[in-house]
């Protein structure tokens, strides 16, 4: 007989418990970001003498009592809570708790006790979890085989970041698209998402990340095309004046060797008259230079006056 005297207890427990709870309406999950503030809350949906509410933080060790509103008293606050939270009573049937810069210390679940005569207390359950994210972050990169445009876009946060790239182009693709995450030592992930853009001309693409009730983060950038990015990864016109300094400056070195040769050999060249001459080329370089640049701005003033 005293097993079934057991699961009977036990199941008028949790009936009698349940129907407490549905007495207090109350936010079963609460999600804030780091160093954000959060704000929990609790209302009493029938009306009762209630002459006591009081708020718990729920520990592995037991109940840890924060704060409590006493009819006749007024509020009763933690001396070392006072800075951290903020207690509003709008009526002894309803009441919050705001935190301030919450931590991961402050995760967790909370009871608010709507103590009552004569029935005693009645309790509800609210869970605060935190989220964070850093991110996204964008870097570009050129593969040669296949020929394209490697794009990474990566966010740390928790829980995961979901991180997705979309290339902003009606007739252009991703290919070799493909998503990793990493666990760091204090808890966060680290989502990466790389892919491979072949296209000729720039083209922009956008990196969206999201995680949890955060507002999406959005990064667009502009990637250049196989046509506009030369070997080493800069922006290259192929008529401008930077290509064409480029090889004056190829041609340069060239010459500048020969020279360097040559009055190594030839005795009737001073060290004194080598520097001279170097320094001539480099004056007529630097000149060259001047010039090709002040053209080019004169030419987008030009345009732009238009």
């Amino acid at each position: 007989m005293r097993p079934a005297v057991t699961i009977i207890c036990f199941l008028v427990t949790i009936i009698f418990q349940t129907g407490q709870s549905a007495l207090i309406e109350t936010k079963e999950t609460v999600w804030a970001a780091v160093g954000d503030q959060a704000s929990l809350s609790c209302r009493f949906t029938e009306d009762k003498n209630i002459i006591e509410i009081s708020w718990r933080k729920v520990l592995p060790d037991g109940e840890k009592t924060l704060a409590t509103y006493i009819k006749d008293f007024g509020p009763i606050v933690r001396p070392d809570l006072e800075e951290k939270m903020d207690f509003q009573y709008e009526s002894l049937q309803s009441c919050s708790m705001v935190i301030r810069k919450v931590m991961e210390e402050d995760e967790g679940c909370y009871q608010c006790l709507f103590h009552t005569y004569p029935k005693g207390a009645l309790i509800g359950w609210t869970c605060l979890k935190l989220y964070e994210l850093h991110g996204p972050f964008i870097t570009i990169s050129r593969s040669n085989s296949p020929p394209g445009s490697v794009v990474t876009c990566s966010a740390t946060g928790r829980p995961v970041p979901m991180v997705t790239l979309t290339v902003l182009h009606q007739n252009l693709s991703f290919s070799h698209y493909n998503t990793s995450r990493v666990t760091n030592n204090n808890g966060t992930i680290t989502s990466t998402t790389t892919v491979l853009l072949s296209a000729l001309n720039s083209t922009q693409v956008e990196c969206s990340v999201l995680v949890q009730t955060a507002a999406l983060r959005e990064l667009l950038v502009t990637v250049p095309g196989l046509t506009e990015t030369s070997d080493d990864g800069l922006d290259v016109e192929p008529g401008s004046n930077y290509n064409f300094i480029g090889k004056f400056m190829l041609r340069f070195q060239f010459f500048y060797l020969q020279f360097e040769s040559f009055t190594s050999t030839c005795p009737c060249f001073s060290k004194g008259l080598f520097v001279v001459a170097g320094l001539v080329l480099a004056l007529c370089v630097a000149a060259l230079i001047f010039v090709s640049l002040r053209k080019q701005a004169e030419k987008r003033y030009c345009c732009h006056s238009v």
